[in-house]
Order: C-alpha cells, then sequence, then structure tokens
C-alpha cells in the first residue's frame, strides 16, 4: 500500500458527538465526516485529496470500526485496492495519534489533518510537504493568515489567533518527523478546540505561551520557537497561502460554505 510519495499520512476520522452532532444531524448520519457535500461523503473528499497528492506514499483513517469505512462505496473501493488502510481511533486525538503510530511501520514523516477538512486539495498537501522537506521539523503546524482568508471571504466572521504580526487560523494540517515530536502531540489529549480559553491553553503550552498569546506580544513564529524550547523539539509553522485551507465543517453555516466552495470549484473544471 504505497505511491512514489514519501510521506505517510493520517486522517482523524472518529466522531466525539456521533449522530447528536448537529452537523450528522443534518443528514441522519453518525458521524459528521460521513455527510455529503454537493454530491460526495465528506470523508471521501479528504482521502480523495491525500492519495491524489504527489508527496504522500500511504493514506491510513483512524475511526471507531472498519465498517464505517466500508459502509461508503469509494472508501471500500481504496480499501480493497489497498490505496488506504484502517486504524483503530482510541478516546482522544492524542492516544488516536500514538496508536497510528504505534500500528503505522515506518510511520515518519507524518502528515495529521482531521476528516472534516473537505476544502483541502492535493496542491495544499504538496505545498506543505514541500516546505516541511525544504526546512525539516520534529513538528510542523499549518498556518493561514487572516488576511489572505478575508480577502477572498470578506463577509466572513471566523475566530483567528491574533498575535503581534497579525491574525492566523489553523489549516488542521499538521506534520510529525520524529519521535521527539510525539511529546509535542500531547496538547491535544483533552481536544482540539482551544479557542481563547485561557486555562486550556495554559495547561496545554504554558505560562508564558499563554501570556504572550493572550497580550499578542509575540509573532506567530515566536510562538514556535517557545514551544521549542519547552518540548525539546524543533517546531515550525508553514505558511499557507490558499484561503480554504482552514476552512473545516463545524457547524450547518460551515457546510452551507463549504458546498457554495466545492460547487463553484466543480463548475470551473467543466
Amino acid at each position: 500500500m504505497s505511491k512514489n510519495g514519501t510521506v505517510t499520512a493520517l486522517v482523524l476520522a472518529a466522531s466525539r458527538r456521533g449522530a447528536e452532532d448537529a452537523v450528522a444531524k443534518l443528514q441522519g448520519v453518525s458521524h459528521k465526516c460521513l455527510i455529503s457535500l454537493d454530491g460526495k461523503v465528506m470523508l471521501e473528499r479528504v482521502v480523495e485529496s491525500l492519495i491524489t497528492a504527489r508527496s504522500v506514499g500511504r493514506v491510513f483513517v483512524s475511526i471507531e470500526s472498519i465498517d464505517l469505512l466500508e459502509s461508503v462505496p469509494q472508501l471500500k473501493a481504496w480499501l480493497d485496492e489497498g490505496l488506504i488502510a484502517f486504524v483503530p481511533s482510541a478516546d482522544n486525538l492524542f492516544a488516536s495519534v500514538t496508536t497510528g503510530v504505534a500500528v503505522i511501520s515506518d510511520p515518519y514523516p507524518l502528515i495529521i489533518t482531521t476528516g472534516d477538512n473537505p476544502l483541502h486539495t492535493p496542491d495544499m498537501i504538496d505545498h506543505f510537504c514541500a516546505e516541511l522537506a525544504k526546512d525539516p521539523a520534529d513538528v510542523a503546524v499549518a498556518m493561514t493568515p487572516a488576511d489572505d482568508i478575508l480577502a477572498a471571504y470578506p463577509e466572513g466572521k471566523r475566530a483567528f489567533h491574533e498575535l503581534k504580526d497579525g491574525g492566523w487560523s489553523s489549516c488542521n494540517l499538521y506534520a510529525l518527523s520524529s519521535v521527539r515530536a510525539l511529546g509535542a502531540a500531547r496538547v491535544f489529549e483533552g481536544g482540539g478546540q482551544f479557542g481563547k480559553r485561557p486555562e486550556r491553553i495554559r495547561k496545554a503550552f504554558g505560562l508564558s505561551f499563554m501570556l504572550l498569546y493572550r497580550f499578542r506580544l509575540a509573532t506567530i513564529h515566536g510562538l514556535a520557537k517557545l514551544l521549542s524550547r519547552r518540548w525539546h523539539a524543533t517546531v515550525k509553522v508553514v505558511r499557507m497561502p490558499y484561503a480554504d485551507a482552514p476552512i473545516d465543517v463545524d457547524n450547518p453555516g460551515d457546510v452551507k460554505l463549504a458546498e457554495k466552495i466545492l460547487a463553484a470549484r466543480r463548475m470551473a473544471a467543466e
């Protein structure tokens, strides 16, 4: 199960709220990543971008049961063809990552994304991997400047990480390049939604980070250097010049926006 790419990809697709998730409820499915967007299942879109990316050689999907993957015809076909493989999810994001690393042979470099990012494209994935290869680091995080997003979607009122060098938004795309990076991944042990809650930020990243972040006293790269010292592993921020990259599907409003963007892409390709 490999292509020519040298990077392994892990998709975190397990559901925290199951059928009670507001997005899952829209179509009566068990996982929000199993809803259809512009005629295609969201998780299928995420996986397809990874399979198509030149830099990715292997794709693993972390979810509660292989039956969930087999319930989607195209995902089942990819499983049967050996283009993707199932990895059992665990109780939280960190545990799912460590399970993936333990199960996957020779996992590094490993890129990680989530099953609710249907707007990621092969070009985005390849850009992230190329930047990582150009300047290797133990941990890499994909971020897009707020100005880039608002230039494309001026009506958007998305939450940004406001720092000394402006606003930034996470693309839910990460890379771990060594076993040292697993210590950094532990910040997701309690979940991935930090928002602006100081106590959660303090517990995950430390008091110095929290203060610099909260009062906008550091740039995005300055915070990366601080985390490098804290975790004893090099941390790098990869700037993603794609306005769509940070747009995931967390609520019904996101569903409408994602479908609008996907329909526009489809029509442009016809």
